[in-house]
């Protein structure tokens, strides 16, 4: 997972591969430094090769939820970009459980649609 702040109030986050739970402590705080002074900030997330974390990857997640939590109201909209459906379905039903953050799915060669639909948030 590559996590880098594009412009003033958005992050760009590129996720491929397993994450096990030292990668996951790791891009969890990379999340928090990244979006520190963002406040109605915009995501773009890039899912090259979706595979589940693994348990203890989960577990360090749960363990840091408040500062999670935090970090994800700073932010109102979010463009998850995905080759496979059933990512795309997930994530914009993700967005049903946070009344406050927009979710919207594009298959991945519609980046440029998606920094679109970003940037009239």
């Amino acid at each position: 997972m590559k996590v880098e702040r594009s412009g003033k109030n958005r992050l760009d986050i590129v996720m491929t591969g397993k994450i096990d739970s030292d990668a996951m402590a790791e891009i969890l705080q990379q999340l928090i430094t990244e979006s520190e002074g963002i406040k109605d900030g915009t995501m773009l997330f890039d899912i090259v090769d979706f595979q589940m974390p693994t348990i203890g990857a989960i577990m360090v997640e749960l363990s840091r939820l408040p500062a999670m939590l935090s970090f994800i109201r700073k932010f109102d909209s979010a463009a998850v970009l995905a080759d496979e459906t059933r990512i795309r379905k997930v994530s914009e039903w993700e967005g049903h459980l946070l009344p406050w953050l927009t979710i919207k799915s594009f298959h991945r060669d519609q980046k440029a649609e998606a920094e679109i639909w970003l940037a009239s948030r």
